[in-house]
C-alpha cells in the first residue's frame, strides 16, 4: 500500500471512530469529540507533509505528489484552524450536536481525495463526498428557517452542477474512451483538433468546477448560504472548500484539458474578469458582514482565475501563494467576527461594528489590520498575494485583465475600509458589540496568530515563496504535449 494513502486511511479512521463515540456519550461527546478532531487533523496534516516524491495507487486514479501533498495540507490546517475559533459557538450555535467535527473531518477527506485525483472517477467521487459534507453543514443549524433555507438552495443547486459535470465527464469518456487524466490529455493532443463533443464535455466539467468555487456566473448560491449558515460553518466554507476546489481547478487544466490551452483560456478569462468586478462592485451595497465576505470571496477567486488563465510556472506559484495568504487571512477575519457577539446573539450586521475601537481596541486593530490586507494595501501579505498575480497575468501578456483585476481591487477596498471607518469613527448605540462569554484561549490565539502572520510577511516573505515554488513545481503531468500548459 503506497505511503501516499496513510492520511486518507487515517482521516476515514478518525471520523468513524470519533462517531462511535460520540453516539455512545451523546451530547456529554461534544468537547471532547470537537478536541480530538482538532488533534487528529492536526496529525493528518503532519502525516500528509511527511511524504515526498510521487506516487501512484489504484492505476494512477490516486496521485501524490508535491502540490496535491501542499494542497492537502493546506486544506486540513485551514479546517483545524477553523475547528478552533469555532470552540466558543459550539454551544449556542452548533446547537449541542458533537457531528459538526465530524461531518468537517469527512469534508476534509473529500477534498484531500479529490485533490490527489488523477482520473475523472476519483474526480467526481471526492467532490461529492465533499458537496454531501457541506449540505449537511450549510444546514446544520434545523430549528433555523435560515440554515434551512441556505441547505436546501446549496443542495439543489449543488445538485444541478454536479449533474452538468457527470454529463460532460460522459462526454469525454465517449470522445476520447478514457476517463484517466493523462488518456484523455494524450487522446485530445493526438487528434488533428479536438472534436465538438470533447469540448462541450470540457466546458461542462469547467462548470461544474466553477460552481464550486462559486465564480461567476455560477455564483448565486454563495451570498445566501453563507448568510443563512451558522458562522463556524461559513468560515469553513470560505476557506478550505474554496482551496481544494481551487487546487483541482488547476490539476484539471494542467492536466487532461492542457492541450487545449487555446480552448479554454478565454472561458478562464472571461469567468476571471466578472468575478473580480462583481466581487468588487456587488460588495459595495452590502450591511451583512458575511454576505460581503462572500462577494469578498467570489473576488478572491476572480484573482486566482487570472493566474490559472496565464498558465506559466510564475502563474502556479502565485496561485499556492495567493491561498496560503488567503486561507491566514479568512481564518483571521472569521475569528475577530465569532469573538464577538451584541445582546448574546453573534455579531453579523456591519453597524454592528461601530465603537469597537473604543470598547475593544486589540480586536480593532487586529480587523483593521486584516481588512487592509484583504484590500492589498502595502506591505501586508494580501499586497503581496495580488502583486503575484497580477506579475503572472502581466508575464504572460494578459494586460487588459490585469488592469480589471486592479479596478476590481481599487473598488473593493472601499467596503474592506468601509469596516475600518465604522470601528473607528462612527458612534455607537447604548450596547455595542461586546467579547463573548468565556472564549477559550486557544481561539483568541489562533486569531493573533493569524494577524500577526499578516503582519510580519513582509519581514520574513523568503520562506513562503520558496515554498510556494516547490509546491507548484509539480503542476504539470509529465508528457511533453501537455507540459505545453506551463509554456503557451
Amino acid at each position: 500500500m503506497p505511503q501516499a494513502l496513510f492520511p486518507e486511511i487515517y482521516l476515514s479512521l478518525l471520523a468513524i471512530s470519533l462517531l462511535l463515540f460520540g453516539l455512545y456519550r451523546k451530547e456529554r461527546s461534544l468537547v471532547a469529540v470537537h478536541w480530538v478532531a482538532i488533534l487528529g487533523l492536526a496529525v493528518a496534516g503532519l502525516l500528509m507533509a511527511d511524504i515526498s516524491g510521487v506516487e501512484r495507487a489504484f492505476n494512477g486514479m490516486f496521485i501524490a505528489d508535491s502540490f496535491t501533498q501542499g494542497m492537502k495540507t493546506l486544506v486540513i490546517a485551514g479546517a483545524t484552524l477553523v475547528l478552533l475559533i469555532s470552540l466558543q459557538p459550539l454551544s449556542k450555535v452548533l446547537d449541542q450536536r458533537f457531528e459538526y467535527a465530524l461531518v468537517v473531518i469527512f469534508a476534509v477527506l473529500g477534498m484531500c481525495g479529490m485533490i490527489s485525483a488523477g482520473d475523472m472517477l476519483s474526480l467526481y467521487m471526492g467532490l461529492e463526498l465533499q458537496s454531501l459534507s457541506l449540505y449537511v453543514l450549510a444546514a446544520f443549524q434545523r430549528d433555523d428557517a435560515r440554515s434551512t433555507e441556505a441547505g436546501l438552495k446549496y443542495f439543489v443547486l449543488g445538485a444541478l452542477a454536479s449533474g452538468m459535470m457527470l454529463f460532460g465527464i460522459s462526454l469525454l469518456y465517449g470522445f476520447s474512451g478514457q476517463t484517466s487524466f493523462e488518456g484523455i490529455a494524450s487522446m485530445l493532443t493526438a487528434q488533428e483538433g479536438p472534436s465538438r463533443g470533447a469540448l462541450i464535455g470540457m466546458v461542462l466539467v469547467l462548470v461544474g468546477l466553477c460552481f464550486k468555487v462559486s465564480a461567476v456566473p455560477f455564483h448565486m448560491w454563495t451570498p445566501d448560504v453563507y448568510q443563512g449558515a451558522p458562522t463556524p460553518v461559513t468560515a469553513f466554507f470560505a476557506i478550505c472548500p474554496k482551496i481544494a476546489a481551487l487546487a483541482l481547478f488547476a490539476r484539471v487544466l494542467a492536466g487532461p484539458f492542457a492541450g487545449l490551452l487555446p480552448q479554454w483560456q478565454p472561458i478562464v478569462i472571461l469567468i476571471a474578469a466578472l468575478s473580480m468586478l462583481l466581487g468588487g462592485f456587488a460588495g459595495l451595497r452590502q450591511d451583512n458582514i458575511k454576505r460581503l465576505l462572500a462577494y469578498s470571496s467570489i473576488g478572491h477567486v476572480g484573482f486566482v482565475l487570472m493566474a490559472m488563465a496565464a498558465g506559466t510556472p510564475t502563474a502556479a506559484s502565485a496561485i499556492v501563494l495567493y491561498l496560503v495568504i488567503y486561507m491566514v487571512m479568512s481564518v483571521g477575519v472569521f475569528g475577530c467576527i465569532m469573538l464577538l457577539a451584541r445582546a448574546g446573539h453573534p455579531v453579523e450586521k456591519i453597524a454592528d461594528f461601530a465603537g469597537l475601537s473604543r470598547n475593544h481596541p486589540r480586536i480593532a486593530f487586529a480587523l483593521a489590520a486584516l481588512m487592509f490586507s484583504m484590500a492589498g494595501i502595502p506591505p501586508l501579505a494580501g499586497f503581496f498575494a495580488k502583486m503575484a498575480v497580477f506579475l503572472a497575468a502581466i508575464e504572460s501578456g494578459l494586460i487588459m485583465l490585469a488592469i480589471i483585476g486592479a479596478l476590481a481591487s481599487v473598488v473593493a477596498a472601499y467596503y474592506y475600509l468601509k469596516i475600518v471607518k465604522v470601528m473607528y469613527f462612527d458612534p455607537f448605540e447604548a450596547y455595542p458589540a461586546a467579547i463573548a462569554e468565556e472564549v477559550p484561549f486557544a481561539a483568541r490565539a489562533t486569531v493573533f496568530v493569524a494577524v500577526a502572520a499578516v503582519l510580519a510577511f513582509c519581514f520574513y516573505p523568503t520562506p513562503v515563496i520558496n515554498l510556494s515554488k516547490q509546491v507548484a513545481a509539480s503542476l504539470h503531468t509529465p508528457k511533453p504535449a501537455v507540459t505545453a500548459w506551463l509554456n503557451p
